[in-house]
């Protein structure tokens, strides 16, 4: 048959199909012919339809992997597509994290500008693509044209740059110019936040430096004597006052020659009342340009030496003499007067009052003549009952105080407890001061009921407060709002007048506060059924930020009053003083990392101090004169002293660090005292002061550290000697007490006050109590430390002028036990 004649070269699977379907019509056409009664056309149509089909089938079947193949290939395509825009949107993000701009010139010279073109806007125009390199448009002429310079060199020669220009609404720009792989590329960045304040801070130092130029030329040419010193006390600088009033030619020639203008008594007066802590000019008589004037003296303490000024006030001195005999003639007028007149100068003190003031307020006359403060005087009017009824008498008293610093007569009127009404003037003097002119308006005064003016004074009271206030009745119906509640919770004046129920006034509160916790609870306490009623409080989160603390307070009629206060300040500066507080740790770490580090390093150089100080000392490499022995005495007091100051600073260190480790061993009582006695004993013998030992022939020892303990004992002998007065006695005494082994250190010095006695066991206090006793206040401190660390404990009883007691107890049993126990 032809069917069977077809070419057998057919590859793969599609080549076997077919010849399937061919064999298929072949025996089809087989079964044609042997089977009886069929027409062999109708064989050969069966037969190509099955091989059609055979066909059909392969082929789908190819079409199906091939589909899978090219799905799987476009899968990976488009994970490689996600890939490339996430890299670009993470390099858009990056160029847009800030405000910049990035030109990019490439070979031909084209610009590819990307960033935010927004600083380039100007007003209301908007940054624009277009704007960005015409300089001239959005910056500052000067800047624009430095800008185009440095660009052209950029882009002619490679040359980089990094400058700061200014746009003309104010802001700062930095550019920033480089060659990148053959292409001119130039950066324009806005600065903010730390950047920026680089800058000012730069632009401010370079401002201070002209002010101080201009400053040192201003005070040269003012009338008034300007000075400086250093800390020797000898003149440094001098202005061309000075070396006029001093005679000395010109300011040059006064430092060199040291002359001075004020006398030997004065510049010790002044250095007197520096130490003491004055404040205030010293009025001094001096010679200036051969006259003999009046000067007032103000020196001031700097970190370098001291600076000061003197101003001429002779002629000030007349007119106050002209002034007082006008103020006399005056007073007495004033004194005849029926209306109570008082007046004060500007220090605020009482120098006038007449005698209807004396009667209006039966004040003791003895006290009146001791010329008291206003402030003073109010107080003592208020505890007598005298003045009108303050619930914050503090800021009633500020504001009567107020007037001394106002520009004009004030005016007001005090409702004593008496029944009496006062119109009070209050007139600043010219001159300084007040005077107070008090009237007794009380029959003028028309009385209201009572009722009716209390209630009239607190709707209008809450009414004015800042803070948002509501009062709700016994039926849970608004029935007063003041302005603030209204303003905060947005309810409008119609909505007030219809007395709305509290469920419609939390309904409209809560969509600027959506918390219903809060609410729930304020509803129950406006319109719970409860047999005690009880305030409430609560914190109200609003959407703007804003913080406010809700108190319902029940009132004696059945009402509740409804309050709120704005806390977004406290709660803003409580998370400040947080933050804060976390810096100030960090620093003391740094501080005490710093002081550990920098002692180590001191205490190497200084040990050889000591021990070259030691070999000139004994005349080794050559014999000193007595003036040089003084001086290598007086190194190696002064190097010892410092070394136990180092030593202190690293114990304190160590102990800060938990490194401190005790060295124990049995510790004799009374040969560990003799030891602390011996290194004292010079300092004795210097102070004329006696030492008693009151300790038991049968004290014997306890486990300790040896020389922590001969440590404690001298620090404290070294206190009770620096305090004490020559003559006096310091006592160590002794004693066993139960499982307790007592120290006590005793002196008949100044003692201490209480705020002293507060922070006495702090570090770095030093305190000399008018003594000459001098320290870095690390003694006390580092006797706790030693005692605790041995687990005992320190107390301390002291009052002034009674001597200072410190106690010391130790453990005597099992010494580490013990020491565990009070770790």
């Amino acid at each position: 048959m032809g069917v069977g004649r077809r070419p057998r070269r057919l590859g793969g699977r599609a080549g076997a199909g077919i010849l399937g379907g061919a064999l298929g019509l072949a025996a089809a056409a087989q079964a044609a012919e042997t089977a009886p009664g069929l027409h062999a056309h109708n064989a050969v149509g069966v037969a190509v339809l099955i091989g059609l089909t055979i066909f059909a089938t392969i082929l789908s079947l190819l079409y199906l992997r091939e589909r899978a193949r090219w799905a799987r290939r476009e899968h990976t395509l488009n994970a490689e597509l996600a890939d490339l825009r996430g890299a670009h949107d993470r390099a858009d993000l990056l160029l847009g994290s800030e405000p910049q701009i990035v030109v990019t010139w490439d070979a031909r010279g084209e610009p590819l500008i990307e960033g935010d073109v927004g600083i380039t806007a100007e007003g209301h125009r908007p940054g624009s693509v277009r704007r960005v390199l015409a300089f001239g448009a959005w910056l500052v002429p000067a800047d624009a044209a430095a800008l185009d310079a440095a660009v052209e060199t950029l882009r002619g020669r490679g040359e980089r740059f990094r400058r700061t220009v200014h746009t003309l609404q104010g802001r700062t720009v930095e550019a920033q110019g480089q060659a990148v792989g053959g292409q001119a590329l130039l950066r324009l960045r806005e600065l903010t936040g730390e950047r920026r304040e680089l800058v000012a801070l730069r632009a401010t130092l370079e401002e201070t430096r002209h002010g101080l130029d201009a400053l040192s030329g201003l005070l040269d040419t003012i009338p008034q004597p300007v000075w400086r010193r250093g800390r020797d006390g000898r003149l440094t600088w001098a202005n061309a006052a000075y070396a006029a009033a001093a005679e000395a030619g010109d300011a040059a020639r006064a430092v060199r020659e040291g002359a001075e203008l004020l006398e030997r008594t004065a510049r010790e007066e002044a250095e007197r009342r520096r130490s003491r802590g004055g404040a205030g000019p010293l009025r001094v008589s001096a010679v200036v340009a051969g006259a003999r004037r009046t000067l007032d003296v103000t020196e001031v303490a700097t970190e370098g030496g001291t600076v000061g000024i003197a101003v001429d006030v002779s002629e000030l001195e007349s007119v106050r003499a002209d002034l007082q005999r006008q103020m006399d003639a005056n007073v007495r007028t004033l004194d005849q007067l029926p209306t109570a007149v008082a007046m004060f100068d500007a220090r605020q003190r009482l120098i006038f009052h007449n005698a209807a003031y004396r009667h209006l307020w039966d004040l003791d006359p003895a006290f009146l003549e001791g010329k008291p403060l206003d402030g003073e005087i109010l107080d003592t009017l208020r505890n007598a009952r005298k003045l009108p009824e303050q619930a914050d008498f503090r800021s009633w008293k500020s504001g009567v105080l107020a007037a001394y610093r106002a520009a004009e007569a004030q005016e007001n009127w005090w409702h004593l407890p008496d029944g009496r009404t006062l119109r009070v003037l209050a007139d600043p003097n010219p001159q300084g001061g007040l005077t107070y002119l008090f009237e007794d308006v009380s029959e003028r005064v028309h009385l209201e009921s009572r009722y009716n003016v209390l209630m009239q004074v607190q709707s209008e009271t809450l009414d004015t407060l800042r803070e948002p206030v509501a009062v709700f009745g016994t039926d849970g119906r608004l029935k007063f709002a003041n302005r603030a509640f209204s303003q905060v919770w947005r309810i409008g004046p119609e909505m007030v007048e219809v007395q709305p129920h509290i469920d419609q006034v939390i309904a409209v509160c809560r969509t600027l506060s959506p918390a219903e916790e809060p609410w729930a609870q304020i509803r129950e306490a406006v319109t719970g059924l409860v047999d005690a009623r009880r305030g409430l409080a609560c914190r109200l989160a609003l959407a703007d930020g804003t913080m406010l603390d809700c108190a319902a307070e029940p009132l004696p009629d059945g009402a509740t009053l409804l309050t709120h206060i704005d806390v977004t300040a406290s709660v803003n500066v409580e998370r400040a003083l947080t933050d804060k507080n976390e810096a100030l740790e960090r620093t003391t770490r740094l501080r005490d990392e710093f002081v550990h580090h920098v002692s180590y390093e001191l205490r190497s150089p200084l040990t050889n101090i000591i021990g070259f100080t030691e070999l000139l000392g004994d005349e080794t490499v050559g014999a000193l004169n007595p003036r040089q022995r003084e001086y290598a005495d007086h190194i190696m007091r002064s190097s010892a002293a410092l070394l136990v100051i180092i030593n202190d600073i690293l114990d304190l260190a160590s102990i800060d660090a938990g490194s401190m480790e005790l060295t124990r061993e049995r510790v004799d009582v009374q040969a560990t005292i003799a030891a602390a006695v011996r290194g004292i004993g010079d300092r004795l013998a210097e102070a004329d002061i006696a030492l008693v030992l009151d300790v038991p022939p049968d004290i014997g020892s306890f486990v300790a550290d040896g020389k922590r303990i001969r440590q404690i004992l001298f620090n404290l002998l070294s206190n009770a000697v620096g305090f004490s007065a020559p003559g006096q006695q310091v006592r160590v005494c002794t004693r066993k007490d139960g499982e307790s082994l007592v120290l006590e250190v005793i002196d008949q010095g100044r003692g201490m006050p209480p705020e002293v006695m507060a922070r006495v066991f702090e570090r770095f206090e030093s305190h000399t109590l008018g003594t000459r006793h001098r320290g870095v206040g690390l003694g006390l401190s580092i006797v706790r430390s030693f005692v605790e660390l041995h687990g005992g404990r320190i107390d301390i009883a002291s009052s002034p002028g009674a001597g200072t007691r410190v106690t010391c107890t130790f453990p005597v049993g099992d010494g580490q036990a013990r020491l565990a126990a009070a770790e």
